[in-house]
């Protein structure tokens, strides 16, 4: 994938194009810092500029929504990547109504997140981390074709996107969450575990069988204070087929998918 996005800039640079990413990020989670921290790691090493907009916590509404307009009507080709979920007191629906869909490579706006939802992400941006999934399992060489998908997580950012992208890819695809009964019978059964719940341990050897292949999107913080997944990796490993680490997985493929729509939002902006 780097070699390919390095190719692609070398020609939108041609072209005179300089895409880049801002980032816009409420309050400090430790899950947006790692994965920030990524995506700056990863930009660095491929000439994308990328900028932070780091804002308290306690910002109010009125701020916030002022400062993001500027981001988002700058004349720039640049995508937006804002970290959710925002604190409780901010209203996300506002924001994702106001982002410009082109600039929007995270799918925040209704736009995009109805191309998921009715067209299985063709012709806007799917969320970058339901589509860093779907890269991996295509890398290797995973036909998700009448194959059994329990997705273990419900959030509009990872779990019901991902959903519909399995189904466009004629998947049959159960969404479990904490509170689902019987989860590692359902889990056990299934030929592919996507692990999106963001609770340590969720996936447990009892969860699985030999024939699973895990995709581990959870990143936590365990008792040590180390990242770790949604499943109980080092349990897991010799009893499954095939699973991500954390870190070094899903997070790695999805900051260089952040890096692919930052290369498409700066074509269409600039066609624009």
């Amino acid at each position: 994938m780097k070699e390919s996005l390095a190719k692609e800039l070398a020609v939108l640079r041609q072209m005179g194009i300089e895409p880049g990413l801002d980032i816009v990020r409420v309050g400090a989670r430790p899950d947006d810092l790692a994965y920030e921290q990524g995506a700056l790691r990863r930009f660095d090493g491929l000439g994308i500029a990328a900028r932070v907009f780091a804002f308290p916590e306690d910002i109010s509404q009125e701020d916030f929504t002022a400062e993001f307009r500027k981001i988002n009507d700058s004349g720039s080709v640049r995508g937006i990547l804002l970290f959710r979920p925002l604190p409780k007191h901010l209203d996300g629906d506002s924001i994702g109504d106001m982002i410009r869909p082109a600039k929007d490579i995270d799918c925040m706006s209704p736009f995009n997140a109805a191309k998921v939802f009715l067209e299985g992400g063709k012709g806007g941006f799917a969320p970058c981390t339901p589509a860093a999934v779907m890269e991996i399992l295509a890398h290797y060489g995973v036909d998700l074709a009448g194959k059994n998908v329990v997705v273990v997580g419900r959030s509009p950012v990872v779990g019901r996107p991902l959903a519909m992208l399995m189904l466009a890819r004629n998947a049959t695809v159960t969404v479990c969450h904490t509170k689902t009964q019987n989860l590692e019978e359902i889990c056990k059964n299934a030929d592919i575990v996507v692990a999106a719940a963001g609770r340590p341990k969720t996936i447990t050897p009892a969860c699985v069988s030999p024939k699973s292949i895990v995709v581990d999107v959870g990143i936590n913080a365990d008792e040590n204070g180390k990242l770790c997944g949604d499943a109980d990796y080092g349990a897991i490993l010799p009893i499954v087929s095939m699973i991500s680490p954390v870190p070094g997985g899903v997070g790695a493929v999805t900051t260089s998918i952040l890096a692919a729509h930052v290369l498409r939002a700066a074509n269409k902006l600039a066609e624009a």
